[in-house]
């Protein structure tokens, strides 16, 4: 029989866990908890990149829910848990639904599920549109600082898609020191194209007064732009000429379908992450379908910034970001620490209700 440790030498039980407060945090609230931190939140994708590529992240395969009565339409879930510091466990449910916008409706809906790192219990949902943008914004303009710091340094910036995600680029892309000689603009939709030309020309804000041109055809715009930004719904590749590209701009392919394979082949291609990024019919994933190979990859972003690699002066170069869940957790992270600081969380009491394993 083994002997019991005297009590002198027991070990007191440990406290029972409780469950974590539940809040619920409105998009105004992260909307003011972001608002003029785009420096900060570069920093904080710098990081969580470096993080990712260190390993210390687990970042699944995103799920694409489809419906066959609405072929255009998708809802994503993106799980992901993030080390480091922060710790932190999650979920962003993000919804696609391109006729919204017919509708006077923004095309994405989502929402940020956070969970304990200890517990697993989920400990706030966040509206997740705003930091969804914040995010992509965010690793466009650190992308952009990165991939051009070994050539001219990019003075006229060309935007295909001028929806709100092109609008978040351009202010972190101002908010971090960017200037522009000229801005040029090219999107399907009149009203798109007219309400973007209507924020470039707002006041108060450096890099807003370049002169606006508006491009009738994709092809003029990026022959004219050192900086091409694609920011569009495109489903499949409609830039197909790699002539277009001689003049070896640099591409932030953030909507990821614009572009056919045939222009990756004759450019140097940086992704956010390998495996994440050649699925889905990407550009990506099309040139490796195309190639039977990835060897039109030199690298990724992370690897950039480590000087494992070097992005070359004398060919596009072109970034194709899939979005990585640990991105929304760390922006959500700092936006759900900057409610609390300020008091302002929305508990729900009691939202665990029967926590008692019998009873």
């Amino acid at each position: 029989m083994t002997a019991l440790p005297s009590p002198a030498t027991r070990t007191a039980p440990a406290a029972p866990a409780s469950a974590p407060a539940f809040a619920v945090i409105s998009g105004a609230q992260v909307q003011r908890a972001l608002a003029g931190r785009e420096r900060q939140i570069v920093e904080l994708v710098e990081a969580t990149y470096r993080l990712h590529g260190a390993g210390d992240t687990v970042n699944p395969p995103s799920y694409f829910l489809r419906f066959p009565d609405r072929p255009t339409a998708r809802i994503i879930a993106l799980p992901a848990s993030l080390g480091g510091p922060l710790r932190v466990d999650g979920l962003k449910w993000i919804s696609s639904f391109p006729g919204n916008v017919t509708e006077g409706l923004p095309r994405a809906s989502a929402v940020l599920v956070l969970n304990d790192h200890d517990t697993g219990y989920p400990f706030a949902v966040l509206e997740s549109s705003v930091i969804s943008a914040t995010r992509t914004a965010a690793s466009a303009a650190l992308a952009a600082d990165r991939l051009s710091r070994g050539r001219a340094r990019p003075a006229r910036i060309g935007f295909v898609g001028t929806g709100l995600i092109a609008r978040y680029i351009h202010t972190f892309l101002a908010a971090t020191g960017w200037e522009f000689d000229t801005v040029g603009v090219h999107d399907v939709s009149a009203d798109s194209t007219a309400g973007f030309c209507g924020y470039l020309r707002q006041d108060g804000t450096p890099g807003r007064t370049a002169p606006i041109t508006v491009h009738d055809s994709a092809e003029k715009l990026i022959r004219s732009s050192d900086l091409v930004v694609f920011a569009t719904v495109a489903g499949a590749p409609h830039v197909t000429d790699p002539a277009w590209f001689a003049h070896n701009p640099l591409v932030l392919h953030v909507s990821l379908r614009d572009l056919a394979p045939e222009i990756l082949l004759a450019s140097a291609n940086i992704v956010d992450d390998v495996e994440h990024c050649l699925k889905a019919d990407t550009s990506p994933h099309l040139a490796e379908q195309l190639t039977g190979s990835r060897d039109f990859l030199d690298g990724t972003l992370d690897d950039v910034m480590s000087g494992r690699v070097t992005p070359p002066a004398d060919r596009p170069v072109i970034f194709s970001p899939f979005g990585l869940g640990v991105l929304d957790l760390a922006v959500g992270k700092y936006v759900y620490d900057e409610v609390a600081r300020t008091g302002e969380l929305h508990v729900i009491d009691d939202f665990f209700h029967d926590l008692r394993r019998y009873g």
